[in-house]
């Protein structure tokens, strides 16, 4: 379990098709406070540590990825340097400073437009038509792990405002129009939905 507070932007050094993917990621954390078997979000991805150690005066942890999971989001797009929002696993009596976030994404959002608003900038993104249905007004979104209120909605398409801190802090300040995005929506909405589903 997260709550989508990205907490380090990680880099990818190492891709190889083993049977399942794996990726070497290096990052901030110190390979000695991460459990092998440990849970990291890795651009929203909940993935599970298989090995970790130290090098170059960085840390690094490897992932294996399945299949499935490749299908499901936009880890086909990693390569060697791609940056990646990272957070580890809620800890009981942690902060809970976004919402509840899974890391099981539900499929892919795309960046259709990109406006700046004084410091802050508004991208907009195009949701699957499954899964738009769940992206309410001021409701919340998990976008590449990132936990974020939605500004607007207008059918398959929501806004998003980035403040300068959020675009620093992440990734989101490196992203274009055309950029392929992991969406999970929010769990209270998905049982919302599916108790009108039942009433109706």
């Amino acid at each position: 379990m997260f709550t989508g507070i990205i907490v380090d932007v990680g880099e990818i050094t190492m891709l190889e098709q083993e049977g399942d993917l794996r990726a070497r990621i290096a990052c901030a954390f110190d390979p000695d406070g991460i459990d092998l078997g440990a849970s990291i979000a890795c651009n929203g991805v909940c993935l599970t540590v298989i090995d970790k150690g130290a090098s170059e005066g960085r840390g690094w942890f490897d992932v294996q990825i399945s299949a499935e999971s490749v299908s499901k989001t936009n880890i086909s797009e990693w390569k060697s340097g791609s940056p990646v929002n990272l957070e580890r696993a809620l800890k009981v009596g942690d902060e809970l400073g976004g919402h509840i976030v899974s890391g099981h994404v539900d499929g892919v959002a795309t960046i259709v437009d990109m406006q700046d608003e004084g410091d802050s900038t508004r991208v907009t993104f195009e949701a699957p038509a499954t899964l738009a249905k769940f992206i309410a007004p001021k409701g919340s979104v998990a976008l590449d792990g990132t936990s974020l209120t939605v500004n607007e909605v207008n059918g398959l398409r929501f806004g998003v405002n980035f403040i300068p801190h959020t675009k620093d802090a992440t990734t989101w300040g490196k992203v274009k129009v055309g950029d392929r995005i992991n969406l999970e929506i929010d769990t209270l909405a998905r049982y919302v939905a599916r108790l009108a589903e039942w009433q109706s």
